[in-house]
């Protein structure tokens, strides 16, 4: 990663959640400074859309699993948690419209030093101002580790946190992510989790797996490849396993019919999830 470059999957994610807002008015998930923070022309963010119809699922996913975190969150704050750490933060616009800044939601923005430096300039760029409950973390995970960078930006382990982990598990191994679900779980306070991930893609029927080759094609060719992915099932044991004893996971058909109104009537299909994962109070 260059120096003052974000993460080419990161900025991806930004464009899809900025063009939502531009071709699909924000329907699922409503972010006012996406476009802006972004900084692209609107018109030609529409432009790309309809020159590439085959994105739009990917578009709406990615505005679906944004819509679940914040759902989510505002209601662990509700009980509550006081902390929240956006893992691989990206251009993420949450800590800058931040509606539970009231109630004293303190936000840590993680990621890698290139990545912030290049949103801080874009921060500025775009006048958006940069919110004394927000605190940077940036860490290198070649040289630091997760604990290291949260300790050094003054996160609190007994206080009740929500860690926000999107558009990141599928690129990192088995092994870092059970590392990170157990320093999620292994706080003093109570914790959750929420994630995305994607199921195993020889569980995929035949036009579904020849538009998953195309999609993990080209985040290949950006030189960020999807490497883990996970049956259900499995995840729900694993994840029991390290001490997380709420489990609330949407597939295809819960995302289609909370989100969509939509019932296919295709029960168990396999694809993309959402997983949010409690850990309670240990201390």
């Amino acid at each position: 990663m260059e120096s003052g470059q974000p993460s080419r999957t990161a900025y991806a994610a930004a464009a899809h959640r900025a063009t939502h807002q531009v071709v699909e008015s924000g329907r699922i998930f409503t972010d006012p400074l996406a476009v802006d923070l972004l900084g692209r022309d609107p018109a030609d963010l529409a432009g790309e859309a309809a020159a590439n119809p085959t994105r739009r699922l990917m578009r709406l996913f990615i505005a679906v699993r944004t819509r679940f975190a914040e759902d989510a969150l505002a209601a662990a704050v509700a009980t509550g948690t006081r902390q929240l750490v956006i893992l691989g933060a990206g251009l993420d616009t949450f800590a800058y419209r931040n509606p539970h800044a009231a109630v004293g939601l303190r936000v840590f923005e993680v990621d890698h030093p290139a990545t912030q430096e290049w949103k801080r300039t874009r921060l500025a760029q775009a006048d958006i101002a940069v919110p004394p409950a927000l605190t940077f973390a940036p860490v290198d995970f070649e040289s630091g580790t997760l604990a290291d960078g949260l300790a050094a930006a003054g996160f609190d382990p007994g206080v009740d946190t929500f860690f926000s982990w999107l558009g990141v598990v599928p690129y990192l191994t088995r092994e870092a992510i059970v590392g990170t679900l157990r320093l999620v779980g292994g706080l003093g306070a109570a914790s959750q989790v929420v994630f995305d991930y994607a199921e195993p893609p020889d569980s995929l029927p035949p036009d579904r797996r020849a538009a998953y080759e195309v999609r993990a094609g080209r985040v290949a060719g950006l030189g960020e490849p999807w490497i883990s992915h996970f049956d259900p099932a499995e995840l729900a044991g694993d994840l029991r396993g390290l001490g997380f004893d709420e489990i609330e996971d949407l597939g295809p058909e819960q995302i289609a019919a909370r989100y969509f109104g939509l019932t296919t009537g295709r029960g168990g299909r396999a694809g993309g999830h959402v997983i949010r994962a409690g850990h309670p109070r240990t201390g």
